[in-house]
């Protein structure tokens, strides 16, 4: 028997050169400064800039704060729960792509 399954996947497009600002990055994730500045002292973000006037964000970056925004909001997880997670997932998606080439 075939059965025909559709799945539906969403997603953005992001060059890694791209740099956003503070108030960019919260609006396309739909957090507050406060949890930006949260994550850069946790490690979560690594902004470019020396102060917070002057930090960018790449498309890295962004990728990161959108799944702790998910965290944070479905999961309730604390800053250094994010920090956790999002490097064990990192990990994850590393020995993922080694295991495809070898």
């Amino acid at each position: 028997m075939n059965t025909n399954r559709s799945v539906l996947l969403e997603g953005v497009v992001v060059e890694e050169q791209l740099h956003l600002s503070v108030t960019e990055i919260c609006q396309a994730c739909s957090i507050t400064h406060t949890h930006i500045e949260e994550w850069v002292a946790e490690g979560v973000l690594q902004p470019q800039g020396s102060s917070q006037s002057e930090w960018r964000f790449t498309g890295h970056s962004l990728r990161r704060a959108k799944i702790a925004s998910r965290l944070v909001r479905d999961l309730e997880v604390n800053t250094p729960g994010v920090a956790l997670a999002l490097d064990l997932l990192e990990e994850i998606e590393a020995l993922r792509k080694q295991l495809n080439r070898s």
